[in-house]
């Protein structure tokens, strides 16, 4: 399929989003950004945490309580890369994707509907919702349009990324470029808070300050990065 910019979808003019051999990219000059970027369930690293990732015994999934049998349902409020909201939907759980970025949404997008004609990712991709828009002024209103309960609200703010790999380096400026920092995760928090039934988690880099606002009631610390647990009432049997 010839590279072309699909109609509707306003980038940075130094990036350019486009089909190529078959899925949706963004990108720009290679030595600044790298890679294109593109959303991909069915191959690559993602297809390899899908197979040896750990289960539950991840950390990501100890912290929205994908444990001892219980799988809660999770609004992942900032769905990025969507690599989060896979791993949960693959041990389980219906996830709704919440982008506020138009070419990110339309990243994420191709990449579902590619995972939906594969037959390895298809019923994991069938617990994936994803919608477009802002999740710290609409997310109320987002959650009630879709099926998903939010048992569990999952949000990984923008942070600077301090992995020492190049490629993870440019392909997270190049995110920064459309999404910018968020310079209002408390507000974010505070409408996760509202919403979600059970608990909030939140991403942050393990030697970060907890987001302004109420203390996590939990804390869950892996090697780079940790999980403020805000916990409402607790997860329990009668939530599978």
């Amino acid at each position: 399929m010839p590279d072309r910019s699909p109609s509707g979808d306003s980038v940075p003019d130094e990036l350019t989003l486009r089909w190529q051999a078959g899925r949706l990219v963004l990108g720009g000059g290679k030595s600044r950004h790298g890679h294109p970027l593109c959303v991909d369930f069915v191959s690559g690293p993602v297809a390899h945490r899908r197979r040896f990732g750990g289960g539950r015994g991840q950390l990501i999934a100890r912290a929205c309580g994908l444990t001892r049998g219980m799988t809660p349902s999770v609004v992942d409020a900032t769905a990025g890369p969507g690599r989060d909201a896979f791993v949960l939907a693959s041990l389980g759980a219906d996830v709704l994707l919440i982008e506020r970025v138009p070419a990110i949404f339309a990243l994420l997008k191709d990449g579902l509907a590619r995972a939906l004609a594969d037959a390895d990712t298809r019923a994991i991709a069938e617990r994936m919702h994803l919608v477009l828009g802002d999740a710290i002024h609409q997310l109320e209103a987002l959650v009630a349009r879709t099926p998903v309960a939010p048992q569990v609200v999952h949000l990984d703010p923008m942070f600077p990324h301090r992995d020492k790999s190049a490629l993870v380096k440019k392909e997270m400026r190049l995110f920064r470029q459309l999404a910018g920092d968020d310079q209002d995760a408390p507000r974010l928090l505070e409408a996760a808070l509202d919403v979600a039934t059970h608990r909030v988690v939140v991403k942050r880099p393990r030697g970060a300050p907890p987001i302004e606002g109420p203390p996590p009631r939990h804390v869950l610390e892996g090697k780079t990065s940790r999980y403020d647990l805000y916990v409402h009432r607790a997860l329990g049997p009668a939530n599978d």
